[in-house]
């Protein structure tokens, strides 16, 4: 199967890989950013600004998933099949080698970080939409008998 990274050189290959990691931290920093603002304009119930941040979580995320899908792309063109970001590391001299190692870890950090904040906030979100259905259609088993 031809990919679009094929006809690349490795050397080519790699460093697109290491260029999508760079900008995948720096994303995923302003994406944690955002989820922040997230969790306080839900908390002061600030509707329009939670919808202009999820206008803006919705542009950020679709292009970290292209990158993520275009990393593994690249991994297979470097390792072959079933890549390992271990068996990218490996085709590193040693400084390279370290310092992509570091960055992938960064980068493992921030997307579990932005995953649970994520979670945070759903929930958060959830929790008030429920509440205001109450508020606004009352609670069907305030006065039923227990």
């Amino acid at each position: 199967m031809t990919t679009p990274f094929s006809s690349l050189s490795r050397q080519d290959a790699m460093k697109l890989l290491l260029e999508g990691i760079t900008a995948d931290l720096a994303d995923y920093q302003q994406l944690l950013g955002l989820i922040e603002q997230q969790f306080e304009a839900a908390i002061r119930h600030q509707s329009a600004r939670l919808g202009e941040i999820a206008d803006a979580i919705g542009a950020a995320v679709p292009l970290l998933e292209a990158r993520r899908a275009q990393r593994l792309e690249l991994a297979t063109r470097l390792t072959g099949p079933n890549p390992a970001m271990t068996q990218v590391f490996a085709l590193l001299r040693p400084e390279p080698r370290a310092k992509l190692e570091a960055d992938w870890r960064q980068l493992e950090v921030l997307v579990r970080t932005a995953k649970e904040l994520g979670k945070r906030n759903a929930e958060l979100l959830a929790e008030q939409f429920t509440i205001m259905q109450r508020v606004l259609h009352g609670d069907d088993q305030t006065y039923e008998p227990a």
